[in-house]
């Protein structure tokens, strides 16, 4: 686990904070610290246009190898450029699915044609991607999906049919990559694969689901017939499974140590906000206060330790299992400590129709952290089976 950074490092930290204090300015001042969690439907057009900017100055991809448009940083460069972008409060990514999932896992397991076609538009900050992975009956046993994949010959396609649901930001994207069942008599982790769909076709219906926050970042898509090139399944059919989860590996890339960062930032302003109205001088507030700091060096230690084992492949150390339940629990009580800091202001509405501020928002929003994703308690099954050897929990027949 390394802790310090190099010269060299520290001069990369500088040019990072350099270029996002010269260019967080004029249109993009206004998205300081917004789209973050629950806050995502925030500004979508100007954020868009700040991923282009984004890509003008080679801050996209900054992991990819140089032969796929991308810098080839170091762990060390990844981290950094990843606290500097959240302590810098520059805007949550829309393209994040496609830099740090999609792209990723291209690299690691797609053909050279799926490389040289999709990766080019998501370095540029063109292409946005969601991703199809949760079903309804399939979510946190993500083994259980159902939309299937069928070949027709006569088309040379895929013909994907199916309910993806909480897709985020499914509604600005331009594609999706989708698990899919292409053995129709498989069950679990066999039979699967994984697709590249184009968004934009008459096969693929997306609704929003408007969130408890008013806002509607997640959304159902619906499959009927969606039209995938032969070539753009990545792996063989049956190899899903195995492509999904190194695309999962990904997930907790270096962008957790931006997460953090963010984290941080929500701490700050409860801190502020306590100090105003007086309630950092209730000894128990100052002490869930000192929980909450110290919960986040934790994180950050871990997150260090995890980051030094990571496989090009997606492939994590055990470390690795324990950061969702952490980071999720750690968020859902911040926002109860930020409730509880507000006082009882915090059940009075800003304005109608449902105006809320960004710690009513943050409370409301940290309640889904510990269920998407994985919830709490599949999480700690995980944990049991795969990072202790525990028997594995009784599970029904499929």
């Amino acid at each position: 686990m390394k802790l310090s950074f190099s010269q060299a490092d520290e001069k990369f930290r500088e040019e990072v904070a350099q270029w996002l204090n010269d260019n967080l300015v004029e249109e993009f001042a206004q998205l300081k610290f917004r789209g973050g969690p629950g806050d995502e439907h925030m500004f979508p057009d100007e954020r868009k246009k700040w991923e282009a900017k984004l890509a003008q100055g080679g801050w996209i991809g900054i992991a990819w190898p140089k032969e796929y448009g991308g810098r080839g940083c170091s762990i060390e460069q990844q981290v950094i450029f990843n606290e500097e972008y959240a302590r810098a409060g520059a805007p949550g990514r829309v393209g994040h699915i496609g830099e740090g999932l999609t792209g990723p896992t291209l690299i690691a397991f797609g053909s050279e044609a799926q490389k040289q076609r999709y990766l080019p538009g998501i370095i540029s900050g063109n292409d946005l991607w969601c991703q199809g992975y949760s079903e309804p009956g399939a979510g946190s046993d993500l083994s259980n999906v159902r939309t299937k994949a069928v070949f027709d010959e006569s088309m040379g396609k895929w013909l994907i049919t199916g309910q993806k649901v909480w897709t985020s930001l499914a509604h600005e994207s331009d594609y999706i990559f989708v698990i899919a069942r292409t053995d129709p008599g498989s069950k679990g982790h066999k039979g699967l694969g994984f697709f590249l769909l184009n968004m934009d076709q008459p096969g693929i219906e997306v609704r929003g689901i408007k969130q408890l926050t008013g806002a509607s970042e997640f959304n159902e898509v619906f499959f009927d017939n969606a039209e995938c090139d032969e070539q753009d399944i990545v792996g063989k059919p049956g190899e899903g499974w195995s492509v999904a989860m190194g695309l999962l590996g990904f997930e907790r890339g270096a962008s957790t140590l931006g997460q953090q960062m963010q984290f941080q930032n929500e701490l700050n302003e409860l801190i502020v906000a306590a100090k105003n109205n007086g309630t950092h001088k209730d000894p128990m507030i100052r002490q869930r206060i000192a929980n909450a700091h110290i919960g986040l060096k934790i994180m950050r230690y871990n997150s260090l330790r995890m980051l030094s084992g990571n496989g090009d492949d997606g492939s994590l150390q055990k470390e690795a299992l324990i950061y969702k339940l952490f980071w999720a629990t750690w968020h859902r009580d911040l926002g109860e400590l930020a409730m509880d800091v507000i006082g009882p202001e915090a059940e009075i509405l800003s304005a109608t129709p449902y105006e809320l501020t960004r710690m009513q928002a943050l409370y409301l929003f940290v309640r889904s952290d510990t269920i998407y994703g994985g919830t709490n308690e599949i999480q700690r099954n995980i944990i049991a089976e795969r990072g202790l050897g525990m028997p594995k929990d009784i599970r029904p027949t499929l």
